[in-house]
This record gives C-alpha cells, sequence and structure tokens, in this order.
C-alpha cells in the first residue's frame, strides 16, 4: 500500500485509499509486477501552496491550494480545479487518479490531475474570488501549461475563472496561452460544443447499454437525481430519444412525474422558482424515495456515494448509468452486482466533459476552430469507440462494467509506462 498522504482520514472513509485498492485489485487481476504496480498507483508530484489574499474589508487571510499530477505517461496531466471548504489533499489525489483512469478509458493522450483551494467561494466577492483565484493560478504556473497540465473546471469554478488563470500564465509567460485551460469562453478560445458534453456523453452511454442489451430507448422510464450542468440538459437528450424521465431530485428535493417531465416546461419552471419542487403536475416526494420509483433506468448526476446499500437494495431500476463522479459506494456496488443490475461506471459515463476538453485544448494549439456539427460527431465517436472497447473487454473477462473500464484503464496506463521505460 503507498504511504498515506494524510494522518487524520480514517482508511475506510479515506477517498486515496479506496483508489488505491481499486488500481491494485486491477494491477493483480492484469498479472502486473508489484513495481509496476507502486509506479501507477504513486502521484507524480504534490503541491501544496498557501495562499495569501488581501480581503476587501483589508485584513489579510491564508488559504491552501493544492495541484496533483498523478501519471502523465499517457500525455499531459488533465483535471479539474474545484473550491471548497471539504477541499483535502486526500481528496485531490483521488480525483487526479480518477483522472488518469478516465483519460486512458476513453483512449485520450491525457494522465491525470486534480486541483483545488480549500475555501467557501459563497463568501467571497468577485474581487477577492479573482484575487484568490489569480494568486493560486501564479503559485501552480511552474506546474501548469499546454504541454504539462491542463486544468478545467469543477465544483464551484467556471469558465471567468479559467479566465483568470488563463490570463493569469498568460501575464507571467508574457504571450497569450489559451491551451493553458479549457472550459473556456469562446472569445478567448474556447470552443463550441463543450456546454452539455458531459450531458451528451452520459445519453450515449445510455443508449449504446440499451442496445447491447436488446433493449429500445422508447419508452424507457428515467430518474435522474440532480438538476444542475448534468441532470438538465438530459431531460431533454433523454427525451429525444424517446425515453421519459418520471422522477427527478435536486437539492430542494424530489417530484414524481409518471407521464415525463418536459424539458421546456421544467426549464421555465426552474428559472422562475429556482427549484424543481412545484412543477405542474408533479407529485413531490421525498428525496430517498427517487431511486425506489418505479422506472428501467436510474442516473445519479449530482454528489457521490448516493447509491449506498440501502438504495441499492431498493433501487426499482435495471439499468444505471453513473453521470456523477463516484455515486456508487463499495456496499452499493456489490448489492447492484448481486441483483444483475448493470452499471455504466462514471469513468466512462461522464467523460463526455474530458473527451470535450481534448478537443478545445486540440483547437487552440491548431489556432483553428472546430464546427459545432464536427465536434458533435467527434464526441459521438469518442465515446462510442470506448463504450464498445469496454463492452468487448467485459465479455472476455466476464467481469461487471466498473471492474472491466478499471481494469482497461490501467492497462492503458501500464503500457505507455512500460514503453517509456525507466529514467535513469
Amino acid at each position: 500500500m503507498v504511504t498515506r498522504l494524510h494522518d487524520e482520514i480514517p482508511d475506510d472513509v479515506n477517498p486515496w485509499f479506496r483508489v488505491v485498492s481499486l488500481i491494485e485489485k486491477a494491477g493483480h487481476l492484469l498479472g502486473l509486477n508489484e513495481g509496476l504496480i507502486k509506479r501507477i498507483v504513486t502521484p507524480e508530484r504534490i503541491l501544496e501552496v498557501a495562499l495569501p489574499i488581501r480581503m476587501d474589508a483589508g485584513p489579510v487571510e491564508m488559504f491552501t491550494g493544492w495541484r496533483i499530477q498523478h501519471n502523465t505517461a499517457r500525455g499531459p496531466g488533465k483535471g479539474g480545479i474545484r473550491f471548497h471548504p471539504s477541499v483535502n489533499v486526500d481528496e485531490i489525489a483521488a480525483l487526479s487518479a480518477d483522472m488518469s483512469i478516465k483519460c486512458a478509458v476513453v483512449n485520450i493522450p491525457y494522465g491525470g490531475a486534480k486541483g483545488g483551494v480549500k475555501v467557501d467561494p459563497s463568501g467571497l466577492s468577485r474581487s477577492e474570488l479573482e484575487r484568490l483565484t489569480r494568486r493560486y493560478a501564479f503559485a501552480i504556473a511552474p506546474m501548469i501549461g499546454p504541454d504539462r497540465d491542463i486544468p478545467a473546471p469543477d465544483i464551484n469554478t467556471d469558465p471567468q475563472v479559467m479566465s483568470w488563470i488563463m490570463d493569469t500564465v498568460s501575464m507571467i509567460t508574457g504571450h497569450s496561452t489559451p491551451g493553458v485551460v479549457t472550459g473556456k469562453p469562446l472569445a478567448i478560445g474556447g470552443t463550441l460544443g463543450h456546454a452539455g458534453a458531459t450531458s451528451l456523453g452520459v445519453t450515449i452511454c445510455t443508449v449504446a447499454l440499451l442496445n447491447r442489451l436488446g433493449r429500445s430507448p422508447e419508452g424507457e422510464r428515467v430518474v435522474i437525481q440532480g438538476y444542475g450542468k448534468v441532470g438538465s440538459p438530459l431531460i431533454k437528450l433523454l427525451s429525444e430519444r424517446g425515453m421519459k424521465v418520471v422522477g427527478l431530485a435536486d437539492v430542494h428535493g424530489a417530484i414524481h412525474v409518471p407521464e415525463g417531465i418536459d424539458h421546456e416546461k421544467m426549464s421555465l419552471h426552474f428559472e422562475q422558482a429556482r427549484s424543481i419542487l412545484g412543477y405542474p403536475g408533479g407529485e413531490e416526494i421525498r428525496a430517498d424515495e427517487l431511486f425506489a420509483l418505479p422506472s428501467d433506468i436510474a442516473i445519479p448526476a449530482a454528489l457521490g456515494g448516493v447509491i449506498t446499500e440501502k438504495v441499492a437494495q431498493t433501487m426499482s431500476a435495471t439499468v444505471v448509468v453513473e453521470a456523477a463522479n463516484g455515486p456508487t459506494t463499495g456496499e452499493g456496488a456489490a448489492i447492484l452486482t448481486s441483483r444483475n443490475i448493470p452499471v455504466v461506471p462514471d469513468v466512462l459515463a461522464n467523460a463526455g466533459g474530458v473527451v470535450a476538453s481534448y478537443f478545445e485544448w486540440a483547437q487552440d494549439l491548431q489556432g483553428f476552430m472546430w464546427e459545432g456539427e464536427l465536434f458533435k460527431q467527434r464526441l459521438e465517436k469518442t465515446m462510442h469507440d470506448a463504450f464498445d472497447a469496454i463492452w468487448l473487454r467485459h465479455e472476455q473477462l466476464d467481469l461487471a462494467l466498473r471492474d472491466t473500464a478499471l481494469v482497461v484503464g490501467v492497462e492503458r496506463i501500464a503500457e505507455a509506462t512500460e514503453l517509456r521505460g525507466l529514467f535513469p
């Protein structure tokens, strides 16, 4: 087992040790030697930075940030930056390893990285947020760049935050560096198609799984947990393919709409009410009842750890597609497996976002903007190819899709690591 990163978090709830155990398990299944497994598991670089920020009222406050590059055998590091009060080194390390696996699973030339600042951004003014972002960008600048490590938005960060990071790095280098981040506004090197790319990837995986199971999307009932950047577009995308969303939850609660939710009506209602509750024709239910609603497909699209052992036991759906990061606990996954409920894991299902980031980065390096339709075609092909490759190995290895995806990701990282050799 790799040396612990943080002494205060018990092993049984430490996200870093969860990822380590999964990678080690996959490595042993593949027959990799212990030295190679250790190389794949251990993060290449861990940078912790102190961020002194002058607040609007005058005093200086201290914040802590991290940038971790887990593995760059397959290419530059790739991973988002999150601003949240719960951020710690174990969480960032675990997420960086997840990104290594995810990029390998969809077979794009990236390694895995992640960054974050321990802060509650809702307590900052816009000017304080900008100063914090720029100081953090300055602190991690030696680690990032178009050919080193390319950050992107994550929890509580957005295109504006990416714009500040890009500008800060550009000021340091003395020239414009649009390829240093992805998820930027179009005006400064963003790309058509990035918005909604994760949702499109989830939709592609959902339809692909149904096809493999011999089921038509037409009339399939879906429940979605989360009505944010991913959950909101899913209602429209799934409806266009003949499915109907009969259950939906957000931070305020959940609703049951047996006849299906209309995307435009829900968008209008949410814009006015700032909640899904009160949607015309929707029956309000407890949030913990969502996955027990009569349905065919369950899509967790918000929080991690929501499909627990109890939820998995009472789930009505016969298919799960993980749009969120880590939505299923280990105990929950075991129950779903015992019930023969196939699960498209997060490292595949929600990888549309990182594929879109790859396309944005490629366009920035080329200095050439792709048309929206070309972007969509290439995204769909990449996701279909990734799903087909995982399904083929799933049949060959007779493993659950989650385990298969992990094995394929580790296998591809191991291949690149061995081909590059050991320096010196």
